[in-house]
């Protein structure tokens, strides 16, 4: 997949004032975004050790 360079559009005095990306880059931005708004949101829990993790996993049966 060739990744396409974005396009500006300018207004009259040349700012830029949009961009045209390809779908699927918008799409991958939109994912990180989403990641990165989840990861704010749980920035104060507690953390879980990776072999408790791990254990109930298995237990569910995911693992």
């Amino acid at each position: 997949m060739s990744k396409k360079a974005p396009q500006y559009f300018v207004d009259s005095k040349g700012k830029r004032t949009a961009v045209l990306l390809p779908l699927k880059e918008y799409e991958t931005l939109m994912e990180d975004l989403h990641d990165l708004m989840i990861f704010a949101e749980r920035k104060d829990e507690p953390d879980i050790p990776i072999d408790e993790v791990i254990r109930k996993l298995r237990a569910d049966g995911l693992l």
